[in-house]
């Protein structure tokens, strides 16, 4: 059993973890791991917004052409095809990539082929809105967990490699004590998002993020599961993980969650998967902690998942993971046109 913390990322702690050095968790699970090289990532967030089936499908023409441009020189190592409607009914699908250097992220994003077609006054006008949403976390200012070792998701991919099975999991404040920067830094946020730009219909939004902002992506694919365990999954506990991923989305501003998502990834042809995932954007690494401890939403999560995985003996065929970031404000960009005031990180500023 290894750390979480790869070993090049490991400093002397001023800040103790929430275990004793001789913890055994119940379960194995496994974190990426990136090459020494590999400094920090970047994870974009390109969507495109529209309402009513007679926007459907110049809206899926939007999003292939931006995954197109993933294949020119410099496009990421990794990206998926998601879709969710929002509280307020618009459809929002969103195209999800992964760098594992800002480098060939600024050449590619800098290419003609993308900066003109972002800034062309056409994306005014065509009826559709579009965001990006762009995170850049330093490799000690993120964390990766997965219940296998294999067919990792999201950055995990870009990422390259994997841990052994890791100490640090299966008990509460562990998403803390993997994150590298926990062993010298409270990561306390300070000042607040901003609007850089106003909210004004047919213009571009810029928001400014904060200090230790932070954002989690936590997914599930249910492909392999069979028998009992799809039943317990889509019976059971994906209505319960669904209740949250709606809290959050309708009341999250109160317990300082800006924006949340709950997402399916889509296949090249625009086709549902078997897969799916929440994204959250947060105040504070404490805020999320604080309702993923004792807010009855996610209890009632965690319970759920505990009795599935207990009623399965912990042989499971869902695979489940998560990343999580806490930002520094250089590490944020957040652009948004003609979409509504509640989209992203524009709820409760607009």
């Amino acid at each position: 059993m290894e750390s979480a913390i790869a070993e090049h990322l490991k400093c002397p702690r001023t800040r103790h973890r929430r275990i004793e050095d001789d913890y055994v968790p119940p379960y194995p699970a496994w974190s990426a791991r990136a090459a020494d090289v590999v400094s920090q990532v970047v994870m974009g967030y390109f969507g495109v917004q529209s309402r009513g089936a007679e926007m459907q499908g110049r809206a899926c023409a939007a999003l292939a052409g931006i995954a197109r441009s993933f294949g020119l020189p410099d496009g990421p190592g990794h990206h998926d095809l998601t879709h969710f409607v929002d509280a307020d009914g618009f459809d929002n699908m969103i195209a999800i990539a992964y760098w594992n250097d800002p480098a060939p992220f600024a050449r590619w994003c800098a290419t003609s082929e993308v900066d003109d077609w972002w800034r062309s006054d056409q994306r005014l006008d065509e009826g559709l809105g579009y965001f990006r949403e762009i995170v850049s976390p330093r490799l000690a200012h993120y964390e990766t967990l997965f219940n296998t070792p294999d067919r990792f998701e999201g950055v995990g991919v870009v990422m390259g490699g994997a841990s052994g099975d890791i100490q640090e999991h299966a008990y509460w404040g562990s998403m803390r004590d993997r994150i590298p920067l926990s062993q010298t830094d409270a990561m306390v946020p300070s000042g607040a998002r901003a609007i850089v730009a106003p909210a004004q219909p047919g213009r571009r939004v810029h928001v400014a993020g904060h200090e230790h902002l932070a954002m989690i992506r936590s997914g599930q694919e249910w492909a392999d599961t069979r028998g009992q365990e799809r039943t317990l999954y889509v019976d059971e506990m994906e209505p319960v993980l669904r209740e949250g991923m709606d809290f959050l989305r309708d009341q999250g501003l109160g317990i300082g969650c800006y924006s949340n998502r709950y997402m399916r990834h889509l296949d090249a042809a625009g086709a549902p998967l078997e897969k799916s995932f929440g994204l959250s954007f947060w105040r504070s690494l404490a805020d999320l902690e604080r309702w993923a401890e004792s807010h009855p939403t996610h209890v009632a999560i965690f319970g759920g998942f505990m009795r599935y995985v207990q009623a399965l003996n912990f042989q499971l065929q869902l695979r489940v993971y998560h990343e999580v970031s806490v930002l520094k404000t250089d590490e944020q960009r957040y652009e948004y046109v003609n979409c509504h005031p509640r989209t992203g990180l524009l709820n409760g500023l607009a």
